[in-house]
């Protein structure tokens, strides 16, 4: 004997609103963390910190 459980959406309070944030996440979080990803590598943050380097925190 196999059984099945699930719940449905609305068994799990979630409404329309809710659900509509829930895939607006789910869509934008993906390319949004790519594109972090491809200005916060090594070489990026290292050209960065070395356009002003008496602008550090620790040296002023």
């Amino acid at each position: 004997m196999i059984n099945y459980f699930a719940l449905t959406v609305t068994e799990m309070g979630i409404g329309k609103i809710e659900l509509a944030v829930i895939c607006a996440v789910i869509l934008i979080f993906p390319i949004l963390f790519v594109y972090a990803s491809k200005n916060l590598d090594a070489k990026g943050v290292f050209e960065w910190m070395m356009e002003k380097p008496n602008d550090w925190i620790g040296k002023k």
